[in-house]
């Protein structure tokens, strides 16, 4: 069995509290009540003020993996991430996952390919041979 991460986080803030981790193998998922028994840091909350992520076994590993930090935007209740340098000193900038940055960056460079030759076309059509 897989059982993808729990993200636990303050509503006020999109702070991370507790993130559950990936698990697989020999595992039982857990309800949300025992991991309020489970964690210390969600045992001192009310229940009330913390958010709940739920993520599928292996999505976004290659963000995890890469970050230095993340936490949640308050706005969308999605995921962001900073990503820094080794020895940079400059304070986290959060900012969508890279996965999702770079799948949206394919689909404008499709959209902009297929502009380009509807205008190749275009001119080569309008052309006048003589």
């Amino acid at each position: 069995m897989d059982i993808g991460r729990r993200i636990y986080y303050e509503l006020s803030t999109g702070n991370v509290l507790v993130d559950t981790g990936e698990r697989s193998g020999d595992v039982v998922e857990t309800t949300q009540e025992q991991d309020f028994a489970s964690y210390t840091a969600l045992a001192e909350r009310v229940p009330e003020t913390v958010g709940l992520l739920e993520l599928e076994y292996g999505e976004l590993a290659e963000d995890f993996a890469q970050a230095s930090g993340y936490r949640v935007d308050l706005e969308t209740g999605n995921l962001i991430f900073s990503y820094r340098e080794p020895g940079e000193e400059t304070p986290p900038v959060y900012r969508p996952p890279l996965s999702q940055q770079v799948e949206e960056l394919q689909a404008q460079n499709l959209m902009l390919m297929e502009v380009v030759a509807d205008l190749y076309e275009m001119m080569l059509g309008g052309a006048d041979p003589t």
